[in-house]
């Protein structure tokens, strides 16, 4: 694909996806929650962890806008962190496992031999292995590091199997292709091939993994954190606020509607998202699904 080319589809897929206008709304207010959570903190009179003894358990209001929990901490200034928190990892477990899945599927479709073997041996091998009981009894050995990095690390090794599986069955059906051929009879490298004319390729499959695993791994992480394996105290992430919440959903709902709806907003724009990525990136699975 020349660069005349790539330029020309890309201004058509954007063209395509600004037509879905919820789409386009969903990625708006992911990009300004995204951008608030980490702006808004600091012009709130009050931080996470702040404690007001005078206010326990408070309803919104002029003070607290979305009230205080038991501790008296801002409810408003606990979910921008959770929001913090779950969006990072989010974002970043999303990158990482679909690096791993464009590396992992594209040498195996176009190698073959031995390197696909081993690899999709791997692949089978940890699609069966208990990801969410794995990573439980790891993260609460690191609970005192403050560091989420093992989480992501752990989140993204499981996340990228079947987007590697789909790389590799597009791979193997471009090895053969002219343009290949021709770029190898002329001594380019593999490596040089993968890189300049594979991915290139498939890059309409990882873009549309990487916005879908961002939902996905929001979820898992709020998941592990409301059991209490993932993100720990005194941090929070949505998961813990809406596990905090929980036991007072009756008696003082804001505690848990408020970390519940935002959680649920992050992921309606994100799968939002994701379609309208895969719509405008394939028009013709868009058009199948309408006629359904």
């Amino acid at each position: 694909m020349t660069e005349i080319e790539f330029a020309s589809r890309r201004t058509l897929v954007l063209r395509r996806f600004l037509r879905s206008r919820s789409a386009v709304a969903a990625l708006g207010l992911l990009a300004v929650m995204f951008i608030g959570c980490y702006t808004l903190p600091g012009l709130l009179p009050y931080s996470y962890t702040d404690l007001d003894y005078d206010a326990l358990l408070v309803p919104p209001g002029a003070r607290h806008w979305l009230g205080t929990n038991g501790l008296g901490q801002d409810l408003l200034a606990q979910i921008l962190r959770g929001m913090q928190k779950s969006m990072l990892i989010g974002v970043c477990v999303a990158l990482i496992s679909t690096v791993i899945a464009a590396t992992v599927g594209a040498i195996s479709g176009y190698f073959g031999g031995w390197r696909d073997r081993v690899l999709m041996w791997l692949v089978d091998l940890l699609l069966v292995v208990p990801a969410f009981i794995l990573i439980a009894i790891i993260t609460p050995r690191t609970k005192n590091s403050g560091n989420i990095a093992l989480l992501v690390l752990l989140l993204a090794g499981f996340s990228w199997m079947i987007s590697a599986r789909m790389v590799r069955g597009l791979t193997m059906s471009l090895r053969e292709r002219e343009f290949i051929r021709a770029a190898r009879y002329m001594g380019v490298s593999s490596r040089r091939i993968i890189i300049d004319h594979v991915v290139p390729n498939v890059a309409s499959i990882l873009i549309i993994d990487t916005a879908l695993n961002v939902a996905m791994a929001i979820l898992a992480e709020t998941g592990l954190s409301y059991l209490g394996f993932g993100i720990q105290p005194p941090d929070v992430s949505l998961g813990t606020l809406i596990a905090d919440g929980t036991a007072s959903a009756i008696t003082f709902p804001w505690v848990f509607l408020f970390p519940a709806g935002v959680l649920i907003t992050i992921l309606v724009c994100a799968n939002l998202a994701g379609d309208g990525l895969r719509d405008a990136l394939d028009p013709d699975a868009a058009t199948l699904r309408g006629r359904r």
